[in-house]
Order: structure tokens, then C-alpha cells, then sequence
């Protein structure tokens, strides 16, 4: 009987073993890409434990513009016990404002043990099971796709780290699977970025994107200036060095080492490129982690001085792999090949979603950014006056990294997040589209605790203009932003008031105590 040993079938199962033994068993070690990997995510971590601490209690605090126990209560009553598996939060058991608070700095404590060289999956569990209970609860204000993105970036760390907390370098050898997975992520998140620009914006595909970029994005940084008066062929080639660094480069994480070493530079260089134009949060920070995948130790090698190489490399050279962290990886990637379905499809479809989850846990996400880019900066401002005549004095409230005062540098800040700022931009856009303040009950809410004086709104503002006692008038204008053509007089902006997006409230304002009333928040109406 004639053999079969050259047949389809074993072609086949060649080429499956082949790719099953690479993904395994590739000959290189991840150790100092464990290393960088996990010191780089502690610091995601801890600017986003930090900024949640410093904010949480007047966002969403139990006095807070949106607060996280009345959101719990409400969804209980909408969707009862399914709520449970909705809403994925330890603060279902409390959600005091000390419980919440407790949680951030504790996350900031954890942060700090990762970044100190501390390698432990449950220290890492705890980070993702902490972060994910306070993003559930974040409602509008953390509501980011770079929050779905530290959560699927965290939960794959889990894995990457052995079960007994050790030191920089443990003795069980990074899975490779799970940098597989990182791979699986950057790859997903580069690809999501370039379709969902290719297909909502036109500027994208006639090259024009940078030519306004720079000046709306939502927090500038000082270079954005110089960068929105370049020359027109810069913004053109920065449009396809994005095109070239989100659609080509990804393909090649999956590559030999050269390749993927090559493709690992140019993922990096376009984050930080954006860190250096912009303050986008801690996203370009969290996108570096999982290129950084890209890389082996043959890379990290490089940069570590040539008196610590051999006795670094002989630690390198003891680590083992860990039967029982093989079989968890094993079973992550099933999980993950499961729940990457619904993503790929989301890839594919004309309706391409930006930033989603397919699952309360936040497993495995769509991702996207600046899908469309405004060609017009509009700010909404808030001014309030002592004074009830027509001439009355109006004097405007600052936000810490927003266009406020035309004189004011553009802020360096990120990867912290100022969230009120972020959501201002976003009315901003808003308003000059014609939406209507009602899509915004937190904008009133704020509006009204201004006008009552609480202390907790005023720790978000850069400027207070009624230090002493509330003003009695508060209203919103609609402004439109420019970067100014010449620093010789050194202003950084122009500005031409273009509306009015909120005429004059007080408290004794009906409809604003209607308003106020109907969402049932702690420091309304008295007469509640």
C-alpha cells in the first residue's frame, strides 16, 4: 500500500505543527521585553490610578457631576440582577466615595510596586480587577477607548507574569504566547485606526487631515503650533508616514526577527510622535506596550551597558518555562481567538465601530482614532457675573489644559488626563454641530454647582474668577479658536465669539431648577 507521508494531509499538518512550534517554541528569549513591557504598563497604570484619584470624587464622586452610586441604582432598576454581568464592579458592594478612593490610591500603591521591578500575576490582577471596577462606574467621563485598551493590555499582562510574586527577572520564562497576543493587539489597534480614518473622513484620503489636526485636536502641546504652520507637503507626508506606520507596518509583527524589530521601531516612532505633538492621555503610552512585542531580547540587549550583558545574559539563560503558566496561556489564546470574532467582523464591516467592547470584560475591543478631523476649533466657555444689569461684568472660568486666556502656552500633561477638559471639547464640537445642551445633564449640573459655591467643582478648574463667594449669573458662549499666525505679540490663539450656546442661568433660573430637579442629583433644588 503506497504511502501517505507526502500527501495533502501531512502537508497540512506540517504546516500546522510548523506554526504552533513558532508561536512556542521561537528560538528567542522575551525577558527584557517582559521587563520593559511591565515597567511601562506600571506607569500607564499609574498616571491612570492617579488622575482617577485627584478627579474622582467631583466626577463621580457621591457629589459628583455624574455620581457612580445613582448610575449603579439606576441600572439596577433597569436591568435588575443582569446588571451584575453588565456592569462588572467591586462597587456594587459600596460605592461610598472613601471605597472609590480607596481603590484609586491602592491602584496607585500596586502601580508603583510594578514599576519597581515587582513581577507577579496577582498583583497585576488586582490592578485590572481595581481599574476595570472604577472605569464600569466612569460613565461619560471614562468612557475612552483608551480605557477598553488598558484593560485588554492588563489583562494579558496577568499572564505574562508567574503566579508567586518575584522580582525584575523570574526563573519562569516568559510565555510566548501571551507576546503572540501583544502582537495580536498592536496589530489590531494600528489596522482599526487606518480603516476607520479611510472611511469617515475625506481628508485622510485627499492628504489635508494635518492641515487642521494640530490646531483642534483636543489638548495641543507647544510643538502643535509650529507643526499647523509647517509647510502643506509636511502635513501630506505625515499623512502617509501614518498610512505607512498603520496599514503596512502591523503585518510585519508577525515576522521574522529583522521584520518585526523593524516593524517595533516604526509602531514606537509614530507614538511618540504623538506624545510630542499632543496630550492624548496615557493612549500613546498604553499603544507602546504592545509593539514593544515586537522586539526580543537580541534588541533590549543593545541598550543595556556592555559590563552588565554576560551576567544578565546568564540570568536570561536559567529561565525555564512553567508547565502550569503554559497550560493558562493556552487556554487565554483560545479565549481570545474566541472573542477576536466579533472585532475582525467589526474590521470588515462599512460600519466599522471606533472604540467598543463585545463583552462586559473587555477581553478583546475594537479601537480606532480620529476618525474624522474637525477643520474648526469651537470652544464653549463658562463666564459668570456678580451683577443682573445688561453692562454686567462677565468673567470666564479656566480649564487647565484648554484654550482659555490667548497668552497661555499650550500644556504639556500627558499621559495625565485632565477628563472635565476632554468632555469640554467635546460639547464644543458639539454646539458648533447645533447640539442642544441637553445631551450634556452634566454640563447644567456643574453650572449649578457653580452658582452654589461647592468646592468640589472648583478642583478641576485652573482659574476660579469667584474665589470669594458664587457669582449670580452663569452662562455659555460659543467661541471659535484659532492658532495665531505670528507670535510676535505673544499670544498663542485668536478667538471671535460665534454664539451662544447657554443664555444666562441663576438659581433662581425655573427651568434650571426644573432641570436640576428631574435628575434628582444630592446638592439640587432644597426644595427637592
Amino acid at each position: 500500500m503506497p504511502s501517505m507521508a507526502g500527501g495533502p494531509d501531512s502537508e497540512l499538518g506540517s504546516f500546522r505543527t510548523s506554526w504552533w512550534q513558532r508561536v512556542t517554541n521561537e528560538p528567542a528569549s522575551y525577558e527584557l521585553t517582559r521587563f520593559v513591557i511591565l515597567r511601562l504598563l506600571g506607569l500607564v497604570y499609574l498616571f491612570a490610578f492617579f488622575s482617577l484619584a485627584r478627579q474622582l470624587e467631583p466626577l463621580i464622586g457621591s457629589h459628583g457631576l455624574v455620581p457612580a452610586g445613582q448610575f449603579l441604582a439606576a441600572k439596577k432598576g433597569e436591568l435588575g440582577t443582569g446588571a451584575y454581568w453588565r456592569i462588572p464592579t467591586l462597587f456594587w458592594f459600596t460605592s461610598s466615595d472613601a471605597a472609590m478612593l480607596g481603590a484609586a490610591w491602592l491602584g496607585v500603591v500596586l502601580s508603583l510596586g510594578v514599576l519597581v521591578g515587582v513581577t507577579s500575576a496577582p498583583l497585576q490582577f488586582a490592578l485590572w480587577i481595581l481599574y476595570s471596577s472604577l472605569v464600569h462606574v466612569g460613565q461619560i467621563f471614562y468612557g475612552y477607548g483608551w480605557e477598553l485598551q488598558l484593560l485588554e493590555t492588563g489583562l494579558l499582562a496577568v499572564f505574562l507574569c508567574p503566579l508567586r510574586p518575584r522580582g525584575p527577572f523570574p526563573t519562569a520564562a516568559t510565555p510566548k504566547i501571551v507576546i503572540w497576543l501583544l502582537r495580536w493587539l498592536i496589530f489590531r489597534v494600528m489596522l482599526g485606526a487606518a480603516l476607520i480614518k479611510l472611511r469617515n473622513d475625506s481628508c485622510w484620503r485627499d492628504f489635508t487631515c494635518l492641515d487642521y489636526h494640530f490646531e483642534t485636536q483636543p489638548n495641543p502641546g507647544p510643538l502643535a503650533w509650529r507643526l499647523h504652520h509647517a509647510p502643506h507637503f509636511v502635513h501630506v507626508a505625515g499623512v502617509l508616514f501614518n498610512y505607512f506606520e498603520e496599514l503596512v507596518a502591523p503585518w510585519f509583527a508577525f515576522g521574522r526577527r529583522r521584520w518585526r524589530h523593524a516593524a517595533g521601531v516604526c509602531l514606537v516612532a509614530l507614538q511618540v510622535s504623538l506624545i510630542l505633538s499632543g496630550n492624548l492621555s496615557f493612549l500613546n503610552w498604553l499603544t507602546i506596550v504592545p509593539a514593544l512585542a515586537c522586539f526580543d531580547d537580541t534588541a533590549f540587549m543593545r541598550l543595556v551597558p556592555a559590563r552588565w550583558r554576560r551576567p544578565l545574559a546568564a540570568r536570561i539563560a536559567l529561565a525555564t518555562p512553567s508547565r502550569a503558566q503554559m497550560r493558562a496561556t493556552q487556554a487565554l489564546a483560545a479565549i481570545v481567538a474566541l472573542f477576536s470574532v466579533a472585532p475582525v467582523l467589526n474590521l470588515l464591516s462599512c460600519d466599522q465601530e471606533m472604540n467598543g467592547s463585545f463583552d462586559p470584560l473587555a477581553i478583546v475591543n475594537t479601537y480606532g482614532a480620529f476618525g474624522s478631523v474637525d477643520r474648526a476649533r469651537y470652544e464653549v466657555i463658562l463666564e459668570g457675573t456678580e451683577e443682573l444689569g445688561p453692562g454686567a461684568d462677565w468673567r470666564e472660568y479656566e480649564l487647565p489644559c484648554m484654550p482659555g486666556s490667548l497668552r497661555r502656552r499650550p500644556c504639556v500633561v500627558g499621559p495625565y488626563q485632565h477628563r472635565l477638559d476632554w468632555q469640554m471639547w467635546f460639547v464644543g464640537n458639539g454646539a458648533a454641530r447645533g447640539e442642544a445642551v441637553e445631551n450634556e445633564p452634566w454640563l447644567v449640573h456643574l453650572i449649578w454647582q457653580l452658582l452654589e459655591g461647592e468646592a468640589l467643582p472648583k478642583r478641576l478648574l485652573a482659574r476660579d474668577p469667584f474665589p470669594d463667594a458664587p457669582p449670580r449669573r452663569i452662562r455659555a458662549g460659543l467661541w471659535q479658536y484659532r492658532f495665531s499666525d505670528s507670535r510676535a505679540d505673544g499670544a498663542w490663539w485668536t478667538r471671535k465669539r460665534v454664539g451662544e450656546f447657554l443664555p444666562p442661568l441663576s438659581l433662581e433660573s425655573a427651568p434650571l431648577r426644573d432641570y436640576v430637579r428631574a435628575y434628582a442629583w444630592p446638592d439640587g433644588p432644597a426644595d427637592l
